[in-house]
């Protein structure tokens, strides 16, 4: 291996290991955890397997065929954990949605399944030729949907006549850097003049170090993640205003018991009571002092103090998941938060009295 081949194997494994690395970060290390931030972990522990696939093979293409399997594996990943981190963002969701969780699932099992059943080793060109495509054109779909979830953001970030805030070009860089790391792929898939598997590579260890160095560079980045304060700044809205909001929300949210849709998000709530997303986070958060998910879990935990003082029948699991509640720990963490007691005590002072 010549120098500049050294080079660049070093550049390109040590980008593959540093996305590792920044996954965990991620995952682990960051102040606040926002389901984003598990989102751009699981993203970047993808890509990186994917792209260390890429290099080892490339400069040594008589390794093992699991190799190869895994890479391809890791990719059917990449376009979901886009997918969901961009949403996740765009509409302000904290608390990992019943949906999502069996899409991922699905994937997860339909994957690793075929993975078991016919193995690259054994059935490469069923690999090779058929689910590569199968895999490139999932990741595409994926691509697509995460462009509909950003389209304002991109519209934004090429235009000349907006500016862009911080967290907006920087959901704006990781969606266009997903899109370059796709494209030069399935170039070198399509064989391409001129396009190989090392591209990809290069390209995903310049924007990981483009990202680090955003990191570095910036002293407070818990706002990169949230696209919504970026915008709403700490300005109320006027009284007069934000008085028929709250009537609006009282209503809406008793009448049509909203809260016990589980997958409810701040954009279906503003499109029922006809304002803008922007416009009622601005007021959740600067007027009532609360983000989506606490404003939500009241009515929830409102109606399950109601149900465990008029049934003592129903489990307190089952409550939970009758008020709108994914999961049984999440319902108890949100109940002694918003009550300063657990469930079951809630339950023994209601039979007590």
């Amino acid at each position: 291996m010549d120098t500049g081949k050294e080079l660049l194997f070093f550049f390109s494994a040590l980008g593959a290991f540093n996305g590792i690395i920044l996954g965990i970060y991620f995952f682990f290390f960051t102040k606040k955890k926002y389901l984003t931030n598990y989102f751009l972990g699981a993203l970047l522990f993808a890509l990186s397997i994917r792209i260390g696939k890429s290099v080892f093979i490339y400069f040594d293409p008589e390794l093992p065929k699991m190799y190869l399997q895994l890479g391809l594996t890791a990719c059917f990943f990449i376009g979901p954990c886009l997918y969901y981190f961009l949403r996740s963002a765009v509409e302000e969701i904290n608390i990992l949605p019943k949906s999502w969780k069996f899409i991922l699932l699905f994937w997860g099992i339909l994957i690793l399944g075929v993975g078991m059943q016919y193995p690259y080793q054994i059935y490469p060109t069923l690999w090779s030729f058929y689910l590569i495509r199968i895999i490139y054109f999932q990741w595409l779909v994926y691509l697509i949907f995460s462009a509909f979830t950003i389209k304002g953001i991109l519209k934004k970030i090429l235009s000349t006549k907006e500016k862009a805030t911080p967290a907006e070009t920087w959901f704006g860089m990781l969606f266009l850097g997903n899109f370059l790391l796709f494209l030069f792929y399935f170039l070198a898939i399509m064989g391409a003049p001129g396009a190989t598997y090392i591209s990809g590579a290069v390209v995903f260890s310049f924007i990981l170090y483009l990202i680090i160095s955003i990191l570095l560079y910036r002293k407070k980045t818990d706002d990169l993640f949230l696209l919504n304060a970026q915008k709403i700044s700490g300005k109320k809205i006027e009284n007069a205003e934000a008085v028929i909001i709250a009537e609006k929300l009282e209503n809406i949210m008793n009448d049509k018991s909203l809260y016990k849709n589980p997958n409810l998000n701040l954009q279906d709530l503003s499109k029922e009571i006809n304002i803008s997303s922007h416009q009622l986070s601005q007021f959740l958060n600067n007027n009532l002092g609360k983000n989506f998910t606490s404003f939500v879990n009241e009515f929830r935990i409102n109606e399950a103090c109601r149900i465990i003082t008029s049934n003592d029948k129903l489990t307190l699991e089952s409550v939970g998941y009758d008020v709108g509640f994914n999961s049984k720990s999440t319902f108890f963490a949100a109940f002694k938060k918003h009550t300063g007691t657990t469930p079951l005590n809630y339950q023994l002072q209601a039979l007590q009295t």
